[in-house]
């Protein structure tokens, strides 16, 4: 029996949802080029593909916005939950409570796209909601007219969001609904494997998110700008990590040999909206000098530039807080965990790995 760590090259299931490719640089969602979709189509389209197998017709469209639009207010009991919920609790966490919240009752039986809908269209209502309670702000109205990502925005400034700053974001959360079998996305299948309900999946999906090493690389991105601050400074700082073997956040993907393709249409958007931000040209500096380095520190390694570096950039552009990076990740990614629960509940099989003894023996 040969040990994989981290399971590298196992196959553990057959999908039809989406193809990472990782040496071509390609992004496939159900036989669509993911940056395609992330152009035109919004988040609950590229959902219904991901769920459906089809993309919706003009009909199904405006069905699928009051599908949405109507599992967006927030129960009572989740307020009240939430609101005790001690202050210093990362946002994630309070995620992770109050799905778990949402009760398994109404949850029972195999993952549907009706359950998942009433998942994901709730996430940004439970973010906002608490964001607004830590401010001693009040929280607006839900509304039925926005879309989803439109909605997300308004809820966190309390005023309509422009076109430009909803497409910017759109693009992010359709680029990043569905990625392969990742961490998370895996851990969602495990725990659907077992039977059990979708509330579940997502909450385990949640936990495996919520790691450095998965969620947390845009604001690691930030952070190292933030850090860098001026171009005079870049190389030494990139040098200094380099030489002591430290990860660059934004750059290398365990899967992609090439330019991550959602980092190069994250990248366009960036431009259209802060070509002239101080930040932005530092961000383009840092990313041509670590390229460069990379390739000198690192030759034959193929490192490129992954989607957190630009997610990163569109999200300081559309005004979303750090602390708040990972949890727009969890409102994108939902879309693939729910895909994977339905398609791991349709032809069941546990999810059982074995383990090779290393320890000692009794005499």
């Amino acid at each position: 029996m040969s040990v994989k760590p981290g399971l590298e090259g196992v196959v553990a299931a057959e999908t039809k949802i989406s193809h990472v490719d990782g040496e071509r640089g390609r992004l496939i969602y159900r036989g669509h080029r993911a940056e395609d979709l992330a152009r035109t189509r919004s988040l609950e389209e590229v959902a219904f593909l991901l769920w459906n197998g089809v993309l919706p017709d003009s009909g199904e469209r405006e069905t699928i916005r009051r599908e949405w639009a109507s599992a967006r207010v927030l129960p009572g009991y989740l307020k009240d939950l939430i609101v005790a919920i001690p202050r210093e609790v990362e946002m994630t966490d309070v995620i992770r409570t109050a799905v778990s919240a949402l009760g398994s009752a109404s949850f029972e039986g195999p993952p549907t796209r009706e359950q998942a809908i009433r998942i994901a269209a709730v996430l940004p209502t439970i973010i906002a909601f608490r964001r607004h309670h830590l401010a001693g702000s009040e929280p607006p109205e839900a509304r039925s007219d926005l879309s989803h990502v439109a909605h997300y925005l308004y809820l966190l400034r309390g005023e309509v969001p422009s076109p430009a700053h909803v497409r910017a974001l759109e693009t992010y959360f359709v680029l990043t609904a569905e990625h392969g079998m990742n961490a998370s996305t895996f851990a969602a299948r495990v725990v659907t494997s077992t039977r059990s309900d979708l509330i579940s999946a997502i909450v385990a999906a949640i936990g495996a998110l919520k790691g450095p090493l998965h969620g947390g690389a845009p604001a690691g991105v930030e952070s190292m700008l933030d850090e860098i601050g001026a171009e005079e400074r870049i190389e030494p700082w990139i040098r200094k990590r380099l030489e002591r073997n430290e990860r660059l956040m934004g750059f290398g993907h365990r899967i992609y040999k090439t330019e991550d393709p959602r980092a190069a249409a994250l990248r366009e958007i960036a431009v259209r909206l802060a070509a002239g931000e101080p930040w932005f040209r530092l961000a383009v500096r840092v990313e041509e000098e670590a390229l460069r380095l990379l390739g000198e520190y690192k030759p034959g390694r193929r490192i490129h530039t992954n989607v957190e570096y630009y997610a990163a950039a569109v999200f300081r552009a559309v005004g979303l807080p750090k602390e708040l990076f990972t949890p727009t990740f969890i409102c994108s990614r939902i879309v693939g965990w729910a895909a994977h629960a339905m398609e791991q509940a349709e032809s069941n099989r546990l999810i059982r790995p074995d383990a090779v003894y290393i320890g000692p023996m009794p005499g």
